[in-house]
């Protein structure tokens, strides 16, 4: 859903989607560590914790996502 005209300063997709992951944690303030992992960490653990996230009733929904993001690339989940 990438659209170069309507995303300035996004000019990649994985930015695109470090942009989504932040909108859907509700944490603006730490976009650039969701760009990262959009770019590093393979696409699949990055929607297996977010779906994890989702269904969970946590105050905080960015440190939940760390800690599965975590276990996922440890290869314990």
């Amino acid at each position: 859903k990438f659209n170069p005209l309507e995303d300035k300063y996004i000019s990649r997709e994985f930015q695109s989607y470090g942009i989504y992951l932040s909108e859907e944690l509700e944490d603006y303030k730490h976009k650039s560590i969701y760009i990262r992992f959009a770019k590093v960490v393979p696409r699949a653990l990055l929607e297996k914790a977010l779906s994890f996230v989702k269904g969970a009733n946590a105050r905080s929904k960015a440190k939940l996502f760390m800690w599965k993001i975590g276990k996922l690339r440890k290869g314990e989940d």
